[in-house]
């Protein structure tokens, strides 16, 4: 018999490093947002060979705030799919906008991209695609129908003039480092947002950032301060700047939000990115060691490397071929019997209450449906030893031999 183990479906991986690195921001003096923060927002938009970064308090507030800098709001449509968490929604309804919702494709976790040029009206501002399990949506195809619907994108400010077309950004919170054709996520979409949430391949415990590529005729400079008024309450300086001899004093240009990172997040972050190679080096080793001991099981996995995806590995999503939400509940507390923490990515928008009351409904989105009802996703993490990634793979062989 084999013996029990304990197995926590996603602990954050932190080392001496990122300890260390939290001392000296503790023992400095500064922690709020302030030297490394700006730092972090430098390597990270160096990693994503993008011209800036803003470090902010989560990816949900990265592109919230990205929808008001594109002033959309009251009277706009916003497009994202139905198989997604709710934030992808959620920051739609915060500016004022409609959401609207599209299925996933057949037999696939991304959004159907045909569905995308049905659903783009004259009222439609931007899209927000959503990265799932660190594989990135294919943007040829998202831009290809937003270009193919340009005559009905109506601007109503310089920046969305300065686009001409239906707005992507992508929510990337599951996909930092992973890449499409050869670049890098954050560098793909007009617009893309980050996670460093605690369960994310690289953490700095709650916090996120977006990235932007280059917009003709649109200053970098001026799109950053103005993320910098959007997330600390449309003050004029920051906390850094006003500490310049003499330079206490600061306007309020609007009344806006609180979203700001901090240097003790921040510090998380540096240390992380430094280890960050090897993370995902470790994350494709253990996806790999998975898809070959599930060979010969009656399931199907999410395909993480192909010639157009390198995959960032964050989440093992697995289909169990030909069952239903009974039998996948049923194995997911085997499972847990077992010692083994699941997962299920994701319940669809639509069989949640607060999306029901928007009056969506799970019959239009069958796809969406068909995908969740069989998906469990399986630890995948870096404190994984290759004995506890077989010990997972034969109880849930057992399980499904049991389970009928």
């Amino acid at each position: 018999m084999t013996e029990l183990r304990s197995i926590p479906f996603s602990p954050p991986d932190i080392s001496d490093e990122e300890i260390n690195e939290v001392l000296d921001t503790l023992k400095s003096g500064w922690i709020t947002t302030g030297p490394k923060t700006k730092l972090f927002e430098k390597l990270i938009a160096e990693y994503c060979n993008t011209s800036k970064a803003v470090a902010l308090n989560s990816a949900t507030a990265a592109m919230e705030m990205t929808l008001r800098l594109l002033d959309i709001g009251p009277g706009d449509e916003v497009i994202t799919c139905a198989y997604t968490y709710s934030a992808s929604a959620s920051v739609i309804t915060h500016v004022g906008a409609k959401v609207v919702l599209v299925d996933s494709g057949k037999y696939s976790f991304h959004i159907d991209y045909y569905g995308i040029g049905d659903a783009i009206t004259e009222k439609t501002k931007a899209i927000i695609p959503v990265d799932i399990a660190g594989v990135m949506c294919d943007y040829d195809k998202i831009f290809d129908v937003v270009e193919s619907k340009k005559h009905l994108f109506n601007p109503s400010n310089d920046l969305q003039r300065a686009f001409g077309r239906v707005i992507v950004l992508a929510d990337a919170a599951h996909s930092i480092g992973a890449t499409y054709k050869g670049k890098m996520s954050g560098e793909v979409a007009d617009f893309t947002s980050f996670s460093f949430h605690a369960v994310k391949n690289l953490t700095t415990a709650e916090g996120g950032a977006v990235t932007w590529k280059d917009i003709d005729g649109i200053d970098n400079e001026e799109i950053y301060k103005q993320y910098m008024l959007l997330s600390i309450h449309g003050q004029s300086k920051d906390a850094l700047a006003k500490t310049k001899l003499g330079a206490w004093e600061y306007d309020i240009v609007a009344p806006y939000y609180k979203c700001n990172m901090t240097d003790i997040m921040a510090s998380l972050g540096l240390a992380q990115l430094r280890r960050y190679p090897g993370i995902l080096d470790r994350r494709k080793e253990i996806i790999e060691k998975y898809d070959e001991l599930l060979k010969g099981l009656d399931v199907t996995s999410m395909t993480h490397y192909d010639e157009n995806n390198k995959s960032c590995g964050h989440l093992y999503l697995l289909r169990l071929n030909g069952k239903d939400e009974a039998f996948r509940n049923e194995v997911i507390i085997k499972m847990a019997e077992k010692g083994i923490a699941t997962n299920v990515h994701y319940k669809p928008l639509p069989m949640h209450t607060a999306y029901k009351d928007l009056g969506f409904k799970m019959e239009d989105y069958p796809n969406a449906f068909d995908m969740y009802k069989n998906e469990i996703t399986l630890p995948l993490h870096t404190l994984l030893t290759d004995e506890d990634i077989e010990y997972v793979v034969e109880s849930l062989r057992d399980i499904l031999n049991e389970t009928k």
